[in-house]
């Protein structure tokens, strides 16, 4: 059994989720302590419980110390088996977080899955749905995967009630992927949702957008939401390439102006639009695992997190393989063999 520190690296729910699974996968258990010590609210939130109980549920795993609050836990993982299943966060906990830990080993089943998760889609500190949609999922593809998402209903927080739909087709072996260039712009665009909220907030995002990106109307785009299924907002900037999309994303929240959400995600959106490197630090994190799964790869980097490094260091005490983190002109490069 594997014994893992969940204080170590950046010691929050990114060791626990990428330890369910690449032990199912690997089928090793594994013993952790200290799950989310660096964190405010340290052990099992909602989120995180639901992550454990959806990977038990995929593998029959047992468990001990699955509860709330808990800072250790046992998991034996049993046979992966491919079904339908639903997991309700019964929060606005991520959607996506939940969905990002059985993704992979269900890519790895016998026949396909279909997997529902209800909760938020749209939280800070998590991916979003349009992350998964355009940012990660093609990239997988690219490596052979096949996976159908549909946003059934947004999320925010703190009320959630969202839900994303995944069909999940196996893949008899994940190829290997090199992405190092971008290549050429292909598209690039902001949108704004609100729900519960004036529509003036959109717009006054959509303004700051603008002048700072230098973009013209036609790649400003206001979606209002049914009221009811607010309050929230959400901002996304899609940045298109040939290789590559990346999504960067504001959230509104009570007490923060919302030109200061537009210009936060914006100087994100601009920091990579002035670098060459073609994977943003948070797509970089979650890259890891699905090329530790299949055939390996290599792509470069703006930077190497701490998510990244305590992501490198489980994918190699679960599979064994090597994860290299190179410095160079260009970014950093990782490479897994």
């Amino acid at each position: 059994m594997l014994d893992l520190d969940g204080s170590e690296g950046e010691g929050g729910g990114q060791i626990l989720r990428s330890s369910l699974s690449l032990a199912i996968v690997t089928q090793q258990p594994f013993r952790i302590a200290n799950i989310r010590a660096n964190r405010r609210n340290p052990g099992l939130l909602r989120q995180h419980l639901t992550a454990v109980k959806a990977a038990a549920k995929i593998c029959d795993a047992s468990l001990e110390g699955a509860e709330l609050g808990s800072r250790t836990l046992v998991f034996r993982p049993g046979a992966l088996h491919a079904g339908d299943f639903s997991f309700d966060i019964g929060t606005a906990g991520s959607c996506t977080l939940v969905l990002q830990t059985v993704l992979p080993p269900l890519l790895m089943a016998a026949a396909p899955s279909e997997v529902r998760v209800s909760g938020g889609t749209h939280n800070p500190a998590a991916p979003p749905f349009e992350f998964l949609q355009r940012t990660y999922l093609p990239l997988l593809e690219r490596m052979g995967a096949r996976v159908g998402l549909d946003l059934v209903s947004f999320g925010f927080y703190p009320r959630g009630g969202g839900e994303i739909r995944a069909h999940i087709s196996p893949a008899a072996k994940l190829g290997a992927l090199t992405l190092t260039e971008r290549g050429a712009a292909t598209h690039s665009f902001a949108e704004s949702y609100v729900a519960g909220l004036p529509a003036s907030i959109a717009t006054r995002e959509l303004d700051v957008i603008g002048r700072r990106l230098g973009w013209t109307r036609e790649q400003l785009h206001l979606r209002p939401l049914p009221n009811d299924i607010g309050p929230g907002n959400a901002l996304t900037i899609t940045l298109g390439y040939e290789n590559v999309t990346e999504v960067f994303t504001g959230f509104g929240e009570r007490g923060v102006r919302a030109e200061d959400v537009a210009r936060a995600a914006a100087d994100e959106a601009l920091a990579y639009r002035s670098a060459t490197a073609p994977v943003g630090e948070h797509l970089a994190d979650q890259l890891l695992l699905p090329l530790a799964l299949g055939a390996g790869g290599t792509f470069i980097a703006i930077t190497a997190s701490g998510h990244l490094r305590s992501n490198a260091d489980v994918v190699q005490r679960f599979t064994g393989r090597r994860v290299s983190i190179t410095p160079g002109p260009a970014g950093v490069e990782i490479a897994i063999v």
